[in-house]
């Protein structure tokens, strides 16, 4: 029997290669495309609550996730700061309204747990409203479970370093400065107010009927990987057999001819300035 190897050892990780990573990805995004067909096709009900801290890439495993599944079946909700009216309704209103009904999945990027998180910890909920939450959100839950909604909740986790990393890549970033809000930057300083509000929020709501999956996020293709597999191991699908396409045969032409070219606006041919001659 061998001695344990030290958590800090002077060895490298093992390196996910470019090529493993996209390979097993499509292999992955295959298999999605599989369980959204059977989603549709059994009139199951999936949502998915993609939750943690600013800049730890739920945003990129949403977009993996969605890029060949049809928006009509699998849609993502990342809804804005609740409005006058909202704020007066009960306040898992505004969420229930987003559900998914037969045959869909919802994507929630960032979720009811709003309130668990930045509304505690940025004071724009009373501490009543914050107690009722978490009296309420395994209530709402188990509701929702008890209905036959599968319910997936995932907690992407990344460390302080990283983040700072991330953050800053953004602010040198033109691309992707709108990723940076002024509320990104408050929450990088009251890192320690939101672990605390992190770790109330899973002595509450970490439920055996919706349990809180957590997402090593530091490395990004690894988490996608580790995310996608275990989302399709939440959903007892199969694939759907289909029948084999055919293209019909297309109609005769019947005198039917074209109109002059010059008679619609074409959009210019910037491609073209970009061919050298």
């Amino acid at each position: 029997m061998t001695a344990a190897q030290p958590r800090h050892s002077h060895h490298k990780a093992p390196h996910l290669t470019r090529h493993a990573y996209e390979h097993e990805l499509l292999r992955l995004q295959g298999e999605l495309v599989k369980m959204t067909d059977w989603v549709h096709r059994t009139g199951a009900r999936v949502v998915v609550l993609f939750e943690g801290r600013d800049a730890a890439g739920k945003g990129g495993v949403i977009k993996r996730i969605t890029e060949y599944l049809s928006p009509r079946i699998c849609s993502v909700v990342a809804l804005p700061a609740p409005t006058e009216r909202e704020r007066g309704e009960w306040y898992f209103q505004r969420y229930t309204a987003e559900l998914p009904t037969a045959g869909e999945i919802v994507l929630f990027d960032r979720s009811w747990y709003n309130r668990a998180g930045v509304e505690r910890v940025m004071g724009f909920c009373s501490e009543e409203q914050y107690q009722r939450f978490l009296q309420e959100c395994p209530i709402f839950e188990r509701l929702l479970v008890d209905d036959g909604i599968i319910l997936v909740k995932y907690w992407f986790s990344v460390s302080d370093a990283e983040q700072e990393r991330r953050f800053q890549s953004r602010i040198d970033d033109p691309l992707r400065q709108w990723k940076l809000s002024p509320m990104d930057l408050e929450a990088r300083a009251r890192w320690v107010d939101y672990s605390r509000a992190k770790d109330t929020m899973f002595v509450h709501t970490d439920l055996p009927e919706s349990p809180w999956n957590v997402v090593e996020a530091d490395d990004k293709r690894v988490a996608r990987l580790n995310c996608i597999a275990h989302l399709l191991s939440q959903v007892p699908y199969e694939a759907i057999d289909h029948p084999k396409v055919t293209l019909p045969p297309r109609e005769k032409n019947k005198g039917y001819r074209r109109l002059p070219r010059d008679l619609s606006r074409y959009v210019p041919d910037h491609a073209a300035t970009l061919i050298a001659p």
